[in-house]
């Protein structure tokens, strides 16, 4: 399973309402660490399908759900449990701190 495009329109359904943890990548298309951890955030998407789902949100296309979260840098990650914030991580990192980053949360 690919990771999963969200929208602001689409936020609250896919993110706040779903019934396993949905980790949210803000990023925008003329971010390099983005860019940088776009393959790594694909390849756990896959690797941990069963547990999480791995959503996107380009911030440039969607202004009004990083705006009401104060996302200020990215790559910004954030892991929602049961329509809560419960881990966030500004910046890129290799595939494995991420994956055990993530692993730790849920």
């Amino acid at each position: 399973m690919a990771t999963k495009t969200v929208t602001d329109a689409s936020f609250k359904s896919d993110v706040i309402e779903s019934d396993k943890p949905v980790l949210v990548d803000f990023w925008a298309e003329w971010c390099g660490p983005c860019k940088m951890i776009a393959p790594a955030l694909e390849e756990i998407s896959d690797e941990l399908a069963d547990q999480v789902t791995i959503a996107k949100m380009d911030i440039m296309e969607n202004t009004d759900t990083p705006g009401q979260l104060g996302v200020q840098g990215i790559p910004y990650l954030v892991l929602y449990k049961n329509g809560e914030r419960a881990a966030e991580l500004t910046g890129a990192r290799p595939k494995s701190q991420l994956k055990a980053w993530l692993e730790e949360q849920l």
